[in-house]
């Protein structure tokens, strides 16, 4: 079953000097549990593609299919609807709530969606290495930490989709390799997909296939 499934996304943006062709025509197929990399030159349109992917931005033209919803025939409320109940979105900045403890951070998103398991999370939360420090707030955190909880919050809500944007770009190369493990490790067992967006060809090459984006299209590696 295909999980995720963009069909030729354009992609503009004004500029001073007119209009700036970000995608052009990209297309990709990410089915369950598989994990999917997604590279290219700074600029060239990664996190555009996952944003529109993710149904936070809308593309020019072009179809987005969660499973078999087409994201673009939605509206905004039917459309964070689909993203609450189906997709789990994973960025380099953490986004944790500053007010809520890690336990409630963990089991924010799965709240949101109706479908919180408390033992599913604290299971969850022991392989992630966060099961002590379930009452201390992010601030108390390290980055590598505050990571593992972000990557739990998503998880703990059973998503078949999970979108990584640059998860480790903020960690040192050791823990970064340690969270994408886990990230790699739970998604598959979940049978889940995973897009993951790096920079780092070392990273991509851990996942099941690889694209790349290049002047906005997409070249595509087995």
């Amino acid at each position: 079953m295909t999980a995720l499934t963009l069909d030729r996304i354009t992609k503009s943006f004004a500029s001073a000097e007119g209009r700036v062709e970000v995608l052009r025509a990209a297309s990709l197929r990410v089915p369950r549990a598989q994990s999917h990399a997604l590279t290219g030159e700074s600029g060239s349109g990664k996190s555009t593609l996952l944003h529109i992917a993710a149904g936070l931005e809308a593309p020019d033209s072009g179809r987005v299919l969660i499973g078999e919803a087409d994201l673009t025939t939605l509206d905004d409320t039917g459309r964070a609807a689909l993203r609450r109940g189906q997709v789990g979105l994973i960025f380099q900045q953490f986004n944790l709530i500053p007010s809520l403890n890690v336990a409630d951070n963990l089991g924010f998103q799965a709240r949101l969606a109706g479908c919180h398991d408390a033992a599913f999370t604290a299971d969850l939360a022991q392989r992630l290495g966060v099961a002590d420090l379930l009452t201390r707030y992010p601030e108390q955190l390290s980055g590598g930490q505050q990571q593992r909880v972000a990557i739990g919050r998503c998880l703990a809500a059973r998503p078949a989709l999970v979108l990584a944007d640059e998860p480790t770009g903020n960690l040192d190369e050791a823990t970064g390799d340690r969270v994408l493990d886990l990230m790699l490790e739970l998604t598959a067992e979940a049978g889940a997909a995973l897009l993951l967006v790096t920079h780092s060809p070392r990273l991509a090459a851990r996942c099941d296939r690889r694209h790349h984006l290049r002047a906005g299209r997409m070249d595509n590696a087995p």
